[in-house]
Parts: C-alpha cells; structure tokens; sequence
C-alpha cells in the first residue's frame, strides 16, 4: 500500500506490513538514485556558470547594487509571492463539481511542489506529481491530476502569447547582436510550431498518453493490465480535452488569473531594476526582462535555480537595453534570493508535515503510477 501523505502532519498509514515497508523503502531508494547523479551533474554545470558570469560581471559591482535593494527587498517577497497565490488559485478553478480545493491548500502544495523542482533536476517530473499527492486527502488523486493538467495547458497557452509578444518586441525595437537576432528568430519560429502542434492536437483530440499505452502494450509491456490502465487513462485525457465544454464560464477567470501571474512578474522585474540601477526602467524593459525569464525556467528547468543560465541571459539582455551586465546579473541574483526565501518556507511545510524531498519524491512517483492503475 503507497504511503498517504496527510493534511494533518501526518505521513504514512501508521503501520502496514514489513513486506509493504520494504516495497516503500525501495521505492524511496530507487527514487533517489534515479534524481541524483542528474541534480549533482547540473548542479555543479550552474555553479561553475553562476561564478563565470559574476566574476565577469564584477563582484564589487554587484555588491553595491545588492546594497541598494534594502527593505525593497520584503516588497520583491509580496510580489513574488501572489504569483504563487494565483496559480494556486487558478488551479481550484480547474477542478470539477462535485469535488474542490481551497486556495491554502492549493498554495501550500504548489509551494511544496516548486520548492521540489527548483532543487531537483528535472524538476518538472517531481514538481506537477507532488502537488496532486499533497493533496490527495481532500481530493480524488485523478480529479487533482486532470486539474494539473488543465491549469498547466491553461498556462502554457498565457506563456506562448507572453513569450510571443516579448521576443518580436525585442526583434523589431532593440538593435541585437547576430547571436541574439537568430535566438530570437528561432523563439518565435518555436513559438509558431508549438502553436500549430498544440491547436492541430486540440482539434483532432489526440490522445497522447493512450497512444503511449498502446505503443507499449504493442511492444510487450504491461500486458496484464493493459485495459485497465488504458481506461483510467482515457478517462483522464477525456476530463482534461471535455473541461472546456463543461466549464466555459471559468476559462476567462482562469486566464486573467494566468496573465495577473505574469505581470506580477514584470512589476518584480520593474521594482528589481528601479532599485538597483541608475538608468531608470520602463515597463517597456521589465517586459522585456520577464520575457527572458520565462525563456530561461522553460528552457533550463533541469537546472537547480537556473544557475549560471540566468545570469548569462539575464546579463546579456540588460547590455543589450544600455543597463549593463551588471545590472543584469544583479537581477538573476535578487530572483534567486526570493526564490530561497520561498523554498525555505516550503521546506519549512514539508517538515511540519514530517516530510522531506526524499520522501516527496517517492510519493510523486507513486502518485503517477496510481494514476493509472487505482
């Protein structure tokens, strides 16, 4: 029997037999050997980058414009935490009746989630599992899954329109070097595809995860439980291709909720920029600073805290808009510092709760095979 994680503080079902304490041990092991030589590899890739880019940038310089922040710093903390809260509230908006999730709730575990994949690697595959298992006492575990899942297509479709609107602004109103002009070039082609990809799927209902199914049963694995399975996860796909037909009224609450998520953003980039540069920002640049942000946490999830990765982009967009390098960098460090504070407050509830990321992320695990076979 998997271990519950419970709302109360609770973690496991109090007993079980030493058969069944073995299977979760091993399973936690297996875990952790899967994630772990990943995250120490990238770790130290970022670390290395993350010294490169400050050392090039100026140690001394970042400092004073660190410096500069002060108490600044509490309203960066706000700001970046109401993105959680919106997200964790357009995530209730995705469940159906007769079931429903309360924003602290939905809070508490998207933070738990992200605190999750900002340390490990790959850190998508622990992070979406995670929330759907913290929750799984309040809510059916494929009622949770299927809300992740829309919240996230719901999200992704704000993130194309943003990345879209940013990177041709960048294009057509800043002079770029050859290498930033075909990045650039090459965000929008990707952008483009993405968007023909996903709307061709959408209109033909293309069932991905069934079709996976069927390629491995084809293929001799899983046989046994093959229809059990493939049933479950039909009923899945057709919770998330059904919930717009279902819920038209909540899609526009749910895509201001997205869109408020992304500038809250930009006014963190905005504030951030304000107080550690003498060149005054618009919110023209903050766009334009959150754009490569954004950029930057899809492209290098499996990067601990986007280390290195962040400074580089960061750095060279602020020479680019005349705020230097420095500037730039000072702002990927800024971002980190509140991305600790709000990993800290996450770990902080997983030890409440008796937990810790080992255990997070063998329940993640178990989480995506209950899925499809409870």
């Amino acid at each position: 029997m998997p271990v519950v994680i419970k709302q109360g503080g609770e973690c496991g079902e109090g007993g079980g037999s030493p058969a069944s304490l073995m299977s979760q041990e091993t399973n936690r092991k297996s875990a952790s050997r899967r994630f772990a030589p990943a995250s120490v590899v990238f770790a130290a890739v970022g670390v290395a980058l993350f010294t490169y880019f400050v050392w090039s940038a100026g140690p001394g310089k970042i400092w004073e414009n660190i410096s500069r922040i002060g108490a600044g710093f509490l309203l960066i903390l706000v700001l970046s935490g109401l993105r959680f809260v919106v997200r964790a509230w357009s995530w209730t908006l995705c469940f159906e009746a007769p079931h429903r999730l309360g924003v602290w709730e939905a809070f508490k575990a998207h933070l738990i989630g992200d605190t999750a994949g900002n340390i490990v690697s790959l850190g998508m595959v622990v992070s979406e599992p995670t929330k759907a298992a913290l929750v799984r006492e309040r809510v059916p575990l494929v009622a949770a899954v299927s809300a992740i899942a829309v919240e996230n297509l719901l999200y992704m479709l704000t993130v194309v329109v943003f990345l879209f609107c940013g990177t041709a602004t960048l294009l057509l109103a800043f002079p770029l070097t050859k290498a930033l002009w075909w990045l650039s070039v090459g965000i929008l082609a990707g952008v483009v595809v993405s968007v023909a990809v996903a709307s061709w799927a959408v209109r033909r209902q293309f069932r991905f995860l069934t079709g996976a199914l069927a390629w491995a049963n084809r293929r001799g694995f899983g046989r046994a439980s093959f229809e059990r399975r493939r049933e479950r996860v039909a009923t899945l796909e057709e919770r998330v291709y059904g919930f717009h037909a279902r819920n038209r009224a909540r899609f526009l609450p749910i895509l201001l909720l997205q869109s408020s998520f992304h500038l809250l953003g930009v006014l963190e980039a905005y504030l951030t920029i304000y107080l550690i540069s003498d060149v005054p920002p618009t919110l023209l640049t903050a766009f334009l600073f959150e754009t490569v942000n954004r950029i930057i946490n899809i492209v290098f999830k499996y990067i601990p805290l986007r280390a290195g990765v962040d400074e580089a982009g960061t750095g060279a967009l602020a020479r680019v808009l005349k705020f230097g390098e420095a500037a730039g960098v000072t702002l990927a460090i800024v971002r980190k510092a509140r991305m600790v504070f709000w990993m800290t407050v996450g770990v902080a509830l997983l030890v409440s709760r008796g937990l810790s990321l080992r255990s997070v992320a063998a329940e993640a695990e178990r989480a995506q095979r209950a899925v499809a076979e409870q």
